[in-house]
């Protein structure tokens, strides 16, 4: 492996974040919109409460089994790039360079992109004039069904990028300064969502009530009607439709790793990474399965299935009134604020580690003034800021009629998450790999439970993944594909070396 202390001192990146700072990373990281979102969506797939909650802690089991073994590789290598650096240290410089090339292009900047048009579109609750029907420069068609345009809402999108990204070249201490603030703050407002649901909304014709818990199909459930053309039937179908909705909430748990990417500006890194990790995970996933039981205390499942705006909004108007919304809306615009600043901060830390390396351009290895990778950070705000532009146009299946417009991030993220998916079992994988490839390297934690643990994650993943093939074949190979575009770029970038 590469010497730490030597990539340390080359790279002069402050060690600025303490325990509480590193712990703000990953719970900041984790809570943006899709916990008040996805749920929605998770419950048609499913068609019960019951279901419903069990995606969700399957979800969070697959989290904290992650972060366990991702804790022992955080403390053993504490490098900037983080499951880029022990990617590339278990199975080579090309699966790692795939990983961060992935990131770049699609993972870190399409989530960028999403949770800024989500903290537009939650602005416009607020302020009507932002709106993804108001233009100012109109829908122009390109090739192959999409568009591209720039509403006031894509504008505030653009914004919120451009701004947040600035202010983390500004340094460590002012970026760290906004993510704790705006973690604190959003974290309440979850914890308040929570709250209102379960003693203010708690009622006799919510789900939990009124519907089946275990059996969907005494809700009107059916596998066709919840994924058309699935064959499947009975609970073969079920546990299939489990799996893919289990998507949206591994959606809103994701980039729970995101705080190994600055490992080499963790102080004590040894203990503090893991702890962090672990701390970090176990509250998010703790207050994700309270607001769902929240949202099936208050709301029938119809409602939670197809709510007008989303479903931490109905929950909020159904428990306190029209008001409800207005202050459901703020809670989000607080909560995907923050957590855009923690993706920002921290996903230039990989292009970096990666420019390093000379795999990726040579001026994003350096820090500015301040101490940070500023150009990294431009180049990766400029991308995300281009992905909320670009429109799918959307058409009716049968007749072809023109529908709407799509966003071409939210394509992007459903493509890749199959492919994500692998990047983080081949992480947990590295833990075993390491073992014996490096049994003589300094560990300052170890994951408990080895090597049943990380065997646990692997397996569980590993049938999501297929599933997800399965359902979506068309989806995943196209993510597959966007992953694998990197490999001639690393063999060109290899040549120039």
């Amino acid at each position: 492996m590469k010497d730490e202390s030597a990539e340390r001192g080359a790279s002069h990146l402050e060690k600025g974040l303490g325990p509480l700072d590193a712990t703000m990373i990953v719970v900041g990281s984790m809570i943006g919109s899709g916990i008040f979102i996805t749920s929605a969506e998770s419950s048609r797939l499913v068609g019960s409460p019951g279901w419903l909650l069990a995606a969700w802690a399957i979800a969070g089991l697959l989290t904290i089994t992650g972060a366990l073994c991702c804790a022992e590789l955080a403390a053993m290598m504490p490098r900037a790039g983080g499951q880029y650096v022990f990617l590339r240290e278990a199975y080579g410089g090309s699966v790692g360079f795939l990983f961060g090339w992935s990131l770049f292009l699609v993972i870190q900047t399409g989530t960028i992109a999403a949770v800024a048009v989500a903290f537009a579109r939650f602005t416009g609750v607020l302020v009507p004039f932002v709106a993804s029907d108001r233009y100012i420069v109109a829908p122009r068609s390109l090739v192959g069904g999409y568009a591209v345009s720039l509403s006031t809402e894509q504008l505030v999108a653009v914004i919120l990028i451009l701004l947040l990204t600035f202010t983390n070249t500004r340094g460590l201490r002012l970026g760290k300064l906004i993510q704790n603030t705006f973690t604190l703050t959003k974290t309440a407002a979850l914890a308040a969502l929570i709250l209102v649901g379960l003693f203010l909304g708690w009622n006799h014709l919510s789900a939990a009530y009124t519907s089946a818990w275990w059996t969907p199909q005494a809700n009107g459930w059916t596998p066709s009607g919840a994924q058309p053309g699935l064959q499947a039937t009975g609970a073969l179908a079920l546990l299939m439709l489990l799996g893919r909705a289990m998507t949206g909430p591994l959606f809103a748990q994701s980039a729970w790793n995101n705080v190994t990417f600055m490992g080499s500006e963790v102080r004590d890194p040894g203990r503090n990474l893991p702890r962090a990790l672990l701390a970090g995970c176990g509250l998010v996933v703790g207050l994700y399965l309270l607001a769902n039981l929240a949202y099936v205390v208050t709301l029938p499942l119809p409602l939670m299935q197809k709510p007008p705006n989303s479903i931490a909004t109905a929950t909020m108007q159904a428990a306190i009134g029209p008001a409800g919304t207005v202050i459901m809306a703020a809670a989000i615009m607080i909560s995907t604020f923050g957590c855009n600043n923690g993706l920002i901060l921290a996903g230039a830390r990989v292009t970096y580690a990666m420019a390093r390396d000379r795999l990726f351009f040579r001026r994003v290895a350096q820090l500015n003034s301040r101490n940070v990778p500023a150009f990294a950070l431009a180049v990766q705000g400029v991308w995300a800021a281009l992905l909320t532009l670009p429109r799918t146009i959307n058409t009716d299946a049968q007749t072809g009629a023109f529908t709407g417009y799509g966003n071409v991030y939210t394509q992007l993220l459903e493509y890749i998450i199959p492919a994500d998916l692998v990047f983080y079992t081949l992480m947990v994988g590295t833990v075993i790999v390491l073992r014996r490839k490096a049994a003589a390297a300094q560990r300052p934690y170890r994951t408990p439970g080895y090597p049943f643990v990380p065997a646990l994650y692997i397996i569980l993943a590993s049938l999501l993944t297929l599933d997800l093939i399965y359902l979506a074949p068309r989806t995943s190979g196209v993510g597959f594909l966007i992953v694998l575009t990197g490999l001639p770029v690393y063999f060109a970038w290899r040549r120039n070396k």
